[in-house]
């Protein structure tokens, strides 16, 4: 095989293949999205069936092909992504090599925690040293099989058995550091990061072990109750969901995801057949969890703590969720601290409440009408002062006049009292904004750039890329680009055009350019299909207005050099002074 991954780009169409992640709608000759990889609420996102890439416009300002695409998507090397692609298209990548480093280091990660997790397992179940963490487990109605389906496991009390256990499997403890199974004192004596513990193996969507949370059983009552694994190469708390690799199939089928704090509060709930539960790694829902459940559901459930801590870090999570659209609900027990013990207490009572969860908005109205009083002024003033803040920030103008209404009711007050306050509260927003002089002279000067790309790509978006090319290049030439890239890109198009004796080949066209032009026309081939660039633009207006950029550089240039010693550059001064009034008088004309 020549080239693995052309080969694999001819059996997997881009925005088929993108299109099975995220939602595409045709735009012109392209498709369009949301990105996927940052929040925006306009479409900036543009894949192309023709070229088969993609390329966002909005801040991130990343593209590529779909090996690309999954390597953003699945946060995971090119070789993962194309061994994943390689099975997906049927092609074999036999006698093809790679320097993965990443890749190669990331793989002995997880096979290194595979045999931590099957070290810990072997202690719990056949060994004198789990007994205690049987007994704990049995106390919680979690069997051996049960047990054995989350690859729960045991740390003995030792300093050092995991470590002389990984380095009879040829690990450095160097390595077991970094990978977060061992701690280096600052005497650089190496030791087991847990001990004593109940080990809960974190498992991602894929299957493959990317760290730890170890349960207090034996130790001193000054000692964390959890231990986790600290971040790693493989292993980064805002992207962990626990359980993620055993829900996901109900997720899917359910469209809808439950999520808890605590690793009980998953495990629960699923042997009594609650399936699509999944916990949180930390204290908050971060938008790197909430982008990877985007993928299968648009609705999530909180059911966390009932206590202040858990309504606070239910209320951390509408923005995020607002930016991706996601529906966001909140279950709320009064019998229990949690689902763990909701469920063990009272589980017809647990399966009621979970089914009739309160929307994330309706849930923060509560909790402000509880903590004060609808009887007298400043008691209402208190509850708007809570409430308003998060209405402003929902997006959907439905859904926002249905809590404004709803406010105004409980308020009291007439619903434009609560449109007057979220006005108020967005001049309060934009006043906190400062706007430097160096970003507004950024800006200006950026505007020469974009209408070069959008001039390029109007080109070669066109249905006639030759006519539309006369048009343009009646008034400007590739010299007047201002990055020499771009003027590359058009000196080939009009070498293409006086060879060519048919209609505009967009594949040859591309193999002629040289390697480093490449991406820039990638790039540049999908702009014009971003609404967010220029739109409603007349071409034949940035024209001029292009020609006037390239003007104004050459009477700059002029003028710093010295005319005395070549007179030859007055003459010039005055053709560019003469051509450029020409070129605003037409401009204006427009």
């Amino acid at each position: 095989m020549d080239n693995p991954v052309e080969e694999i780009k001819k059996k997997i169409d881009a925005v088929e293949f993108i299109g099975s992640f995220i939602a595409l709608k045709k735009a012109g000759r392209n498709f369009k999205a949301l990105c996927p990889f940052h929040n925006e609420k306009s479409p900036s996102f543009i894949v192309s069936p023709e070229r088969q890439i993609w390329h966002c416009f909005g801040s991130c300002g990343e593209g590529g092909d779909i090996v690309k695409f999954l390597m953003k998507w699945e946060n995971i090397t090119f070789f993962e992504a194309l061994k994943e692609l390689a099975k997906k298209a049927g092609v074999q990548l036999r006698n093809v090599t790679f320097d993965d480093r990443v890749y190669k280091k990331k793989e002995r990660y997880y096979n290194m925690n595979l045999l931590a997790a099957e070290f810990f397992q072997y202690v719990l179940n056949k060994s004198k040293f789990g007994g205690k963490a049987l007994e704990y487990l049995k106390g919680r109605d979690i069997n051996r099989a049960t047990a054995e389906k989350f690859r729960l496991g045991y740390s003995p009390v030792s300093w050092e058995s995991l470590k002389q256990f990984l380095k009879k499997k040829k690990f450095e403890e160097e390595e077991m550091v970094d990978n977060g199974l061992l701690v280096k004192n600052e005497k650089g004596r190496f030791y087991d990061r847990f001990r004593g513990r109940l080990m809960f193996p974190i498992i991602d969507s894929r299957d493959r072990v990317v760290g730890f949370s170890g349960r207090i059983l034996e130790g001193k009552p000054d000692e964390a109750k959890y231990v986790n694994t600290p971040e790693t190469p493989i292993y980064h708390k805002r992207e962990t969901l626990y359980g993620i690799n055993v829900a996901l199939p109900e997720i899917k089928k359910e469209k809808n995801a439950y999520l808890v704090e605590g690793e009980f509060d998953m495990i629960t709930p699923y042997i009594r057949g609650f399936k699509n539960f999944v916990a949180i790694k930390g204290s908050a829902l971060t938008s790197d969890q909430l982008m990877q459940l985007r993928r299968f559901t648009p609705k999530l459930t909180l059911i966390f703590d009932n206590d202040e801590a858990g309504v606070e870090a239910a209320k951390r999570g509408i923005d995020e969720a607002e930016k991706l659209d996601v529906e966001l609900a909140v279950v709320n027990f009064d019998f229990a601290k949690d689902p763990d013990e909701a469920i063990r207490t009272n589980e017809a009572a647990f399966k009621k409440t979970i089914a009739n969860p309160v929307s994330i908005y309706d849930f923060i109205i509560d909790e402000a009408i509880n903590k004060h009083s609808l009887t007298d002024a400043f008691g209402k003033k208190k509850i708007g002062d809570e409430v308003i803040p998060y209405i402003e920030r929902i997006a959907n103008p439905i859904v926002k006049s249905h809590y404004v209404k709803k406010l105004s009711r409980l308020l009291d007050v007439p619903e434009s009292t609560i449109e007057i306050m979220i006005a108020q509260l967005r001049r309060k927003k934009k006043q906190q904004v400062v706007y430097k002089s160096i970003a507004k002279k950024e800006t200006e000067e950026t505007r020469e750039v974009v209408i070069e790309k959008y001039i390029l790509s109007f080109i070669f978006q066109s249905e006639d890329p030759y006519a539309v090319g006369d048009l343009v290049f009646s008034t400007i030439s590739p010299s007047d680009f201002s990055i020499p890239s771009h003027g590359k890109i058009a000196e080939n198009f009009l070498k293409t055009k006086k060879e060519s004796t048919g209609k505009f080949n967009l594949d040859k066209f591309v193999v002629h350019l040289s390697p480093p032009v490449k991406p820039t026309f990638d790039e540049i081939y999908l702009f014009a299909s971003a609404d967010v660039v220029l739109p409603g633009e007349n071409v034949k207006k940035l024209v001029y207005e292009m020609k006037r950029f390239s003007l104004k550089r050459q009477i700059k240039k002029i003028l710093s050099e010295d005319s005395e010693k070549n007179p030859k550059n007055n003459k010039e001064l005055l053709q560019a002074a003469a051509s450029l009034k020409e070129v605003e008088k037409n401009l204006f004309s427009l």
